[in-house]
């Protein structure tokens, strides 16, 4: 059997807006980019998602073939493709305006292929009614796979109440990696301090939690202990997909350590502060090539080596 990773959740089309330029329409969606990105570092990606049969639907579905990602199932379950606009500050830093639907269809996976590792998160994990149907998934293949979530908090599609908050904790507590932003934990969890609120999600069954944190870099926490990892000084053209790369580029080391498959949950719990450090700046240096072009366009593995 084929080793694969199952990426589960949305793909969408950013229109990027700059004060100097015309809109450029790239293809993204932070599961689709995290699924391209682990494609693009040469590991087998099976990703379950859903869009429509329009000209959006066509410029996502030509990207991940291009990028060697196999849909699994039928993708063509919406009415329209789902798009975010986003504006590029000159900072580089963008914020969203999003016009987002979700439901996927059934999995199928190809013929001799197995899922040792579960990537979800996002607004595939926090809209329904998807994201139903993403946790029953999840919660299918979490015994015999390492199982990664992607907290991504997206306020203005879902807002911050206590029931986004609550299903927020809920996936994470399916979840064996929890990854976050700075941003994400101050928006759903204000005024807590982050390592607090990594503690929660050890406390509720993570092996471990990564928070990152812009150009200040990333930690990991762990129930044995903690660590950062400065980020890789580079110029900034803008930060889409930047995140995404980070959760694929965790996924791809913590793959290379055999933290995946059945018993990675207990593999996982024995890393220690050497590797998380390893793990953390390989996702840092892959970062750092995804905000030096511009929109979601994650590295090759032959630019890290």
């Amino acid at each position: 059997m084929e080793q694969v990773a199952l990426v589960v959740g949305e793909a969408l089309v950013d229109v990027v807006r700059t004060s100097d330029g015309p809109d450029r329409h790239h293809p993204g969606g932070s599961s689709a980019n995290a699924a391209v990105a682990l494609a693009r570092l040469g590991r087998p990606v099976t990703f379950l998602t859903a869009f429509a049969q329009d000209d959006h639907g066509q410029l996502l579905a030509e990207h991940l073939r291009d990028n060697g990602v196999q849909v699994g199932g039928n993708p063509l379950a919406l009415d329209r493709t789902a798009t975010a606009v986003a504006t590029v500050a000159e900072s580089g830093a963008a914020s969203y305006e999003f016009d987002v639907e979700w439901r996927p269809g059934p999995l199928s996976l190809p013929t001799g292929t197995d899922p040792v590792v579960v990537v979800f998160g996002s607004l595939g994990a926090a809209l329904d009614p998807g994201a139903l149907d993403v946790a029953a998934l999840v919660t299918e293949h979490r015994a015999a796979a390492l199982v990664v979530f992607d907290l991504n908090a997206r306020p203005q599609v879902t807002g911050t109440g206590p029931e986004v908050v609550t299903r927020a904790e809920e996936m994470a507590a399916l979840a064996d990696v929890v990854k976050a932003s700075d941003e994400d934990l101050d928006a759903l969890w204000p005024g807590q301090e982050h390592r607090e609120v990594a503690a929660g999600f050890l406390a509720r069954g993570a092996g471990a939690v990564i928070v990152t944190r812009g150009g200040e870099g990333a930690a990991w926490f762990t129930a044995s202990g903690e660590g950062e990892v400065p980020a890789n000084r580079t110029p900034v053209v803008d930060t889409i997909g930047a995140g995404d790369t980070v959760t694929a580029a965790v996924v791809d080391a913590l793959w290379s350590f055999e933290v995946v498959g059945p018993g990675a949950r207990e593999r996982l719990r024995d890393l220690g502060p050497t590797r998380w450090t390893a793990v953390l700046a390989h996702a840092a240096r892959a970062a750092a090539v995804t905000v030096g072009r511009p929109g979601a366009d994650p590295p090759r593995r032959s630019e890290l080596s």
